[in-house]
């Protein structure tokens, strides 16, 4: 009876929990509306370390961009490159007079950190968009935001997917991109953000300085956006999402599971030092997710126990499915199962292996 008892809470709060996600996308996208040109002046500011091959593609994406030139400008920071990242740019953007190619020197801060502030300690314009070398931001990236600051944002964040290809590894991380960013972007619409992706990030200058820039995040070398976004927090700026069409910025995944791992769990170590709000929060989703799946293994006690991991699955399953399309993605539905479970299963291992991480700027 008792145990009976308590899967039927389970499965309230894990329901109460996903109809509010639903809810929140829901209204996200249906409502979303359509950029509109605007005059803001921005500058991008790009972190790169040893990208030769692949600084082409994004300086080629943000010449492509649906935005004036004479209202943008792009400051890539090679952050002590070991191959031609620096001369590979410079020669690219010879004659782009709204391009600027530097080299750090005498960094205030370590690793990816202290090469973007050098950055938008340089900018002239009072936005400043974030991305990374090896990303590929679509036509209207920079137009998105520029609507989404003309709307009084102090901090926005964009869809950021993973590119397709074949491999295994590939396809988890592209699902667990997928599952995070359904979290991530659900929690935020329903007031309570706590974390983003600086592929595609973006601030007013002013905010920027108000909350010291990266001085209060330097309890880890990673956190040079979700930790920042807690700092916004703090101080009660007003945070959006941009979310409209041809908006996205695609980027690569790791070639091996053994770097998409270590990726994973030196983003994930930047968790310990957000909120407690946003900690209880995740907490709960965490723990409801884990135990529903997990509750199959309770099964020599009652058929019972069944109920819980099914119900999971298929509410995963509709909600995946639903708006996978909505993130950039296109993943075969009968693979969730699996890639669900793997999700759940990979949160506990990252998380382990964050904890002893050695972050490092590669």
């Amino acid at each position: 009876m008792f145990s009976t008892y308590i899967l039927f809470v389970l499965m309230l709060i894990l329901l109460i929990f996903n109809l509010s996600i639903y809810s929140a996308l829901n209204k996200l996208f249906r409502f979303r509306k359509k950029s509109k040109g605007s005059n803001i002046n921005i500058s991008i500011v790009v972190a790169a370390k040893n990208e030769t091959e692949i600084i082409p593609n994004l300086i080629a994406a943000l010449l492509k961009q649906n935005f004036p030139k004479d209202n943008f400008e792009v400051i890539i920071v090679d952050d002590n490159s070991e191959d031609d990242t620096f001369l590979k740019a410079k020669s690219i953007c010879t004659e782009l007079e709204n391009f600027r190619i530097i080299k750090t020197e005498n960094k205030i801060f370590k690793a990816k950190k202290g090469a973007l502030d050098l950055g938008i300690k340089l900018t002239k314009y009072p936005y400043i968009l974030i991305t990374d070398a090896d990303c590929e931001p679509e036509v209207e990236w920079i137009n998105s935001f520029a609507s989404g600051f003309a709307n009084k944002n102090d901090f926005l964040f964009g869809i950021a997917p993973y590119k397709r290809k074949n491999s295994l590894t590939n396809l988890v991380a592209r699902f667990e991109n997928l599952r995070a960013s359904i979290i991530v972007f659900a929690f935020s619409k329903l007031g309570f953000p706590y974390s983003a992706a600086a592929r595609s990030f973006g601030f007013s200058k002013e905010a920027f300085n108000k909350i010291n820039g990266y001085e209060n995040t330097n309890a880890t070398l990673s956190g040079d956006d979700d930790l920042l976004l807690q700092e916004a927090i703090k101080f009660n700026f007003k945070i959006g999402m941009v979310t409209e069409n041809n908006s996205f910025v695609f980027s690569n995944t790791k070639n091996n599971f053994t770097d998409f791992s270590n990726q994973k769990a030196r983003h994930t170590s930047t968790s310990i030092y957000y909120s407690f709000k946003s900690k209880l929060l995740l907490a709960i989703w965490h723990l409801i997710n884990l135990t529903s799946l997990f509750s199959i293994l309770a099964l020599p006690y009652g058929n019972i126990f069944l109920l819980p991991f099914f119900i999971k699955i298929i509410i995963d399953t509709f909600v995946l499915n639903n708006f996978q399309n909505n993130f950039g993605y296109k993943i075969n539905p009968i693979l969730f199962i699996f890639l669900q479970i793997n999700y759940e299963l990979n949160l506990i291992y990252f998380f382990l292996k964050g904890l002893k991480f050695s972050n490092r700027w590669d």
